[in-house]
């Protein structure tokens, strides 16, 4: 018996270490951002990123630019930033912040000419993420037909807006 547990406590040991050794070394990611955010409801995909006040990037990687809204620029490379940019970009950065589960609906157009997809963008909780910009005067009514299902919708909370002074309404002149 003796002889037989001589035998067998070298290979006991060495799996205990080989056991020890796997649990104790580095396992490198195999998720990429989207797989770590809580599952979303059916329909809603998540937020990855915000790029400006009217543009942010969901699961996929897919650009989404917010229908019949402008928010002043910010990023782009042919044009200076413009008055309330900044802001509207980090208002948009802390409503939807990496994770917010989003749903998008399409009007009629697919994609705009830098293949952003076009929708209208809502959170969970049913906020209307495209009317809240032109509520609060971060963004500009700026419909396009055929996209033009909320178009009077946009206008009548901009003219609201610009009567209270809201946001751009009052920071920036001319507009």
């Amino acid at each position: 018996m003796k002889r037989n547990l001589r035998i067998a406590i070298p290979f006991v040991l060495f799996g205990i270490g080989i056991a020890t050794w796997q649990a104790a070394r580095p396992v490198p990611p195999t998720t990429t951002l989207a797989a770590s955010f809580s599952p979303v409801p059916s329909g809603f995909v998540h937020v990855i990123r915000v790029v400006d006040g009217d543009t942010i990037v969901v699961d996929g990687n897919q650009k989404v630019r917010f229908v019949g809204v402008n928010t002043p620029e910010t990023v782009s490379p042919t044009k200076p930033v413009q008055c309330y940019g900044p802001e509207a970009s980090a208002f948009m950065k802390s409503l939807l912040v990496p994770g917010t589960p989003v749903r998008l609906v399409k009007d009629i157009s697919e994609t705009d000419k830098y293949g952003r997809l076009l929708r209208y963008v809502y959170m969970e909780d049913g906020t209307f993420v495209n009317l809240v910009l032109v509520q609060d005067g971060y963004a500009q009514v700026n419909t396009y037909p055929p996209d033009i299902a909320h178009a009077h919708e946009f206008q009548t909370a901009q003219a609201a807006a610009k009567a209270a002074g809201r946001g751009m309404w009052s920071a920036c002149p001319m507009q």
